[in-house]
This record gives C-alpha cells, structure tokens and sequence, in this order.
C-alpha cells in the first residue's frame, strides 16, 4: 500500500509503501505504471532491496492492479526491454515514422565529434562540469546511455537535475535502455543522434547507475566501454577515454587506474583513443601514469592538468558521488573525469594542446613517452 509520495523527478516517482508490515522505499515510473497516489495497493518487486544492492535499493513498483493505465499511443513499434513483463513500446529516432528517420537514414559521420567514454554513471556530472568551466560559451553537451546499468534513464536524479540546469541539450537512450530524450536502436544511431538531432558539439556515452561486476577480468559491464570507443572512431568521431581512478577504494584492482579501464581499453578497443591521464600529486600520481602506459603505443596518453577543476566540480547543480563515496573522500575519481570533459573541450574548440613542456593551457607538460592530442 502507497503511504506516502517522497518527491518525484523526469520519469520516476519515489513513494513511501507498506508491505507485510515494513515501510519500504519504492520507485515507480508513470510512463509504464500510471502514477501511485497514497492508498493504491501496488504490486512490487523487491529482488534488489532483499539484495541490499546500494544503487538499487528500492523496491520497484510493476503495478498499480486497480488503476491500470491506457496502453500507450503513438506510432512508435520498437521495443525496449524485450519479452519481460516490463517491456516498453518506444518511438526510435531511427525508426521509420519518425521525424528524425530521413536524417539518420544515410547518416555515417560523427564530423570529428569528441566523445568522452566513462565506465560509470557517476562520472557524467564531472565531465560537464569540466566542459562548462572552461568556456564562456560552452559546447553543446548530450548524454548517450547504454544497457550496461540502469535500463530507464528516468532511475537517474543526476540527468534530471542536469537536464533541468541546462547542463545536457538531450538524453539518448540507446539499445535495451529506455526512457531518453530521444531512443535509439543501436549505439551507433544513438551517437549519430546526439550529432545530427540534438546538435552536440560533445558527447558523453556512460552506463546508467548500477553497474555489475563480478570480480572477473572479463564480467563486468565497464566491458562496454571498449566497444564505445570502436563506434566512435568507425562513425569518425574522436574518442576521449575517461580512467576509473580511484585513491579510496578499499578493492585493490580498482586502487590507482581500475582494471575495468585497463581491460576495456587495452584489450577491447581495438581503436585508438585520447586516454586523459590527470595531474595528480605524489607517488599516487606516478603510479597511475605508470599504469596508464600499459596502454600506450595502441592509445595517445594525454597528460591533463587539474588546476582549477575542483572548483568546477564544486559547481555542479546535483551531488557528485561515486561508490558512495564524494570529491572529498575520493579527489582522484572526479579529478580524472573532470580531465577528460577538460580535454574533449579543447578538442571541440578545435584547439592545439600546447606542445611538451608548455604550461598555458589545459594540457601540462607531457612526461617522456606520452603523446599530445592533435
């Protein structure tokens, strides 16, 4: 039973419920279920919230049974999270009927377009930031999300909170994600979409909240992060690859530069990329350059300062947290996020990094080995 509305946000709605005696936290999405209101009887499924997973703790409303809402209109056929019992019907961008269908029909090129690469959700707010603080006009941002994490975009308060502040020009959920701005088939149409419908000058492709692993070297959804960086670079964009950085990590394989970014860079993506490695102080910041050789001469190592950006960080319009963990508790993390969105702005203004040894700039010094950006 639906005890009370906590707040909602684009596409989600976070109610109070009671269920065989406990108050329970649960999320809905009206586009699916039709909106809760306090005493509807509601169905739920709680495998996560019995799990004790922290980015999924909720339990998630399927149902309201004594209210269903109208099957949705609209021409749209394509459908999102096939054959569950949650299965969307979405109008793609790509689709025939429409509006976009004729521009992305023939489309085949990205125009140089920078495109930053993240493993997690949470890296998305610091790449903004970056982009924004850097430039009085800043270039036209969209978020393209696949299927690695969160399936509804609508589960983010992140891209709602930067929608609403104008941070994103537009949401693109792509493959068996569902609930963007705009819906693609494929991760390729999607980025093609953030180019040629929403007019993105960059673009940023990260999973939704929730990513999975496994402790394996090959099982964990970051995998994707690889492939990204292949579509990028067939469709003639420019892919910037952001490190998983962390100093706080109590995992030792995600201690300096994770391996997840070490795999899905140095095994997966089999074409070369910007990997953004950040100024960072100490025998820490030696560590992660040394760990970032690994993946040079398949990838250019750009050496990115980070003056400044934690004020950046500091402005962003919704909270930064990764692993529950914010810029305080793990500077690295945001700080090499930060480096990237630093780096696809120069490469958007059509800038030329200074060259080694140069201060101006975002780019510092490069060290013996590392490459510049053209």
């Amino acid at each position: 039973m639906v005890a009370g509305v906590r707040r909602d946000w684009t596409g989600a709605v976070e109610l109070d419920v009671t269920a065989d005696g406990r108050s329970l936290r649960a999320l809905a999405y009206p586009a699916l279920t039709g909106r809760p209101e306090p005493g509807d009887r509601v169905l739920l499924n709680v495998n996560a919230l019995e799990l004790g997973l922290g980015t999924g703790g909720y339990a998630l409303v399927i149902a309201v049974p004594d209210r269903l809402p109208a099957d949705p209109p609209g021409p749209g056929h394509v459908i999102k999270a096939r054959y569950t019992p949650m299965q969307a019907c979405v109008l793609a961008a790509d689709e025939q009927g429409s509006p976009h269908h004729d521009v992305l029909r023939d489309a085949d090129d990205l125009d140089g377009m920078p495109v930053v690469v993240a493993d997690l959700h949470s890296a998305l707010p610091a790449v903004l930031a970056a982009l924004r603080a850097d430039a009085p006009a800043p270039p036209v941002a969209a978020y393209v999300m696949p299927d690695g994490g969160a399936l509804p975009v609508w589960f983010s308060r992140a891209c709602a909170g930067l929608r609403e502040a104008g941070w994103l020009a537009g949401t693109i959920s792509v493959g068996q994600a569902y609930g963007g701005d705009l819906e693609t088939v494929t991760l390729h149409t999607g980025l093609l979409a953030a180019r040629h419908v929403l007019g993105a000058d960059v673009a940023v492709v990260a999973q939704g909240p929730g990513n999975l692993g496994t402790g394996t070297r090959w099982g964990f959804s970051g995998v994707a992060c690889g492939e990204a960086v292949n579509a990028v670079a067939v469709l003639g964009g420019r892919p910037v690859a952001s490190l998983r950085i962390s100093e706080a990590d109590a995992r030792d394989r995600h201690r300096g530069i994770s391996h997840h970014s070490l795999t899905a860079y140095g095994r997966v993506a089999l074409a070369p990329a910007d990997v953004v490695v950040p100024e960072l102080d100490g025998e820490f910041g030696a560590r992660v350059y040394a760990q970032a050789e690994q993946l040079s001469p398949r990838h250019r190592l750009v050496r990115v300062r980070t003056d400044g950006l934690m004020e950046a960080l500091r402005a962003c319009p919704v909270p930064l947290s990764t692993m529950g963990r914010g810029p305080a508790e793990d500077p690295a993390y945001f700080l090499a996020a930060a480096a990237a969105g630093r780096h696809a702005l120069v490469l958007a203004r059509g800038d030329t990094p200074p060259s080694r040894g140069q201060a101006p700039g975002p780019h510092g010094p490069e060290p013996p080995g590392a490459a510049s950006a053209p």
